[in-house]
């Protein structure tokens, strides 16, 4: 499964962009997100992404998930959210 990754800087269209074209090609498609900043662009895109597929007939729905990842030899704890079709 393809996971994008979002950061506070990502434009919340083009991250919707993304999810919509993922989501239409494999079925569903994973965000992770470290910090406030990140979480909250992600949330916007995948409610972005919900009005980009919904002419098409699909639903999304999204499961979040914590996640610990290693960045720059550092644990840390992601937020992962799992987009797919109803």
């Amino acid at each position: 499964m393809e996971v994008l990754k979002v950061s506070a800087n990502s434009q919340p269209k083009s991250v919707a962009g993304a999810i919509a074209a993922v989501v239409r090609g494999q079925g569903s498609v994973q965000l992770q997100a470290v910090g406030a900043g990140a979480v909250n662009q992600a949330i916007k895109a995948i409610a972005i992404a919900r009005g980009f597929v919904a002419p098409s007939g699909i639903d999304l729905v999204c499961v979040p998930a914590f996640s610990e990842i290693i960045i720059d030899g550092e644990e840390r704890t992601a937020i992962r959210f799992h987009v797919g079709q109803r």
